[in-house]
């Protein structure tokens, strides 16, 4: 393999060579004759064959010497320009195909270097950034799945080894029941947001555009929940502007409102309020969905649309973190925005604006 190579090389060296060599002998040859010639009528003077001999000699030796000479420059400028920095791209691309996405290329020194290849080094770093982000993302994406399976998995096993004790009372046997069921509930919860936000990561779901009544969504969403709020002693604001219209999907708004409400009574306690607000202008409809919570940090705040992420862990066992994300990712296909403002101890507001056309 390495005499394959050489033999190569060596051929590549010949073959800009003789390149050199016919362009050389060309423009000296013309050069010469154009020279003599002129030369001849000037002064007269009469070109004998052996002058001729001696004249064609001397010029092939200077083609051969000139076209030698411009090889060897040429060669050493491929090595600095062309090969080297080809060679650290390939070596850096190697290394990533091995699955070190840490690797960069340094950028080429702009004396004597083509800025083309700086452009692609720029890109190939860039490329190998990105793949590192999703590497690790998909290494935590992974990590954080098998996390969030082994408390309902865990505790389906606990309560399906207590049922089988034979001595159980028909009450302790429907809440061992009760906690298989809950366990399975939130382990199928979890892999329809995971398959949902996949989709939705990779545009497998198409928005289908429609108009409907926003203000009327809002409301069917929310009574979804009376139950709830009735259970709980929470009161219900609500300020919704009629007759607001959008022009999107209604399935995929429909799981954000779910969601932001799930969230605002599961941390609203007891005697507490949840306000759904809607106003719009002629290019928003400006929905906010409020609670009197726990609130959080701003340092939750920051990373509360990540996935799996959960700031408050009392409430982790009714949720998998992958709802408001979801959330995020409904909006941003919908080119809406979506934010929030939480007073810690206080509760937290939900603020989203869709397009209305």
């Amino acid at each position: 393999m390495k005499k394959r190579g050489v033999v190569k090389g060596v051929l590549r060296w010949l073959n800009h060579y003789f390149i050199f060599f016919l362009l050389v002998a060309f423009v000296i040859t013309c050069c010469t004759m154009l020279f003599v010639s002129i030369l001849s009528e000037s002064l007269g003077v009469v070109l004998t064959d052996e002058n001729i001999s001696v004249a064609a000699k001397v010029t092939f030796l200077n083609v051969a010497l000139l076209s030698l000479i411009f090889t060897i420059i040429d060669a050493m400028r491929r090595r600095i320009t062309v090969e080297r920095p080809v060679k650290r791209i390939t070596d850096a691309a190697e290394q990533i195909i091995k699955g070190d996405f840490s690797v960069r290329v340094k950028l080429q020194s702009k004396w004597g270097t083509d800025e083309t290849f700086n452009r692609v080094i720029e890109c190939f770093n860039k490329m190998a950034e990105e793949l590192g982000s999703v590497e690790t993302l998909r290494t935590d994406f992974i990590a954080n799945v098998s996390h969030e399976m082994k408390t309902p998995l865990a505790v389906m096993q606990n309560y399906s080894t207590l049922l089988q004790a034979p001595d159980l009372t028909e009450e302790e046997r429907m809440e061992y029941a009760k906690g298989i069921a809950d366990g399975c509930r939130r382990m199928t919860d979890m892999m329809t947001n995971i398959l949902k936000l996949n989709r939705l990561e990779n545009q497998q779901i198409y928005p289908e555009v429609s108009e409907f009544d926003l203000g009327e969504q809002l409301c069917e969403c929310l009574l979804q929940y009376e139950s709830v709020w009735e259970r709980a002693g929470i009161d219900i604001e609500t300020d919704i502007a009629p007759n607001v219209i959008v022009a999107a999907d209604a399935e995929l708004l429909g799981h954000v409102w779910s969601n932001l409400l799930s969230n605002a009574f599961k941390f609203t306690p007891d005697g507490g309020t949840v306000g759904v607000t809607l106003n719009a202008t002629e290019e928003y409809a400006v929905i906010k969905v409020s609670d009197t919570g726990c609130g959080m940090s701003a340092d939750v705040g920051a990373h509360i649309f990540e996935k799996f992420y959960q700031g408050d862990r009392s409430h982790a066992v009714s949720g998998n973190g992958l709802g408001l994300a979801l959330v995020k990712r409904v909006v941003d296909i919908m080119q809406g925005e979506i934010s929030v403002e939480s007073v810690l101890g206080k509760g937290s507001v939900f603020t989203v604006k869709i397009r209305r056309r």
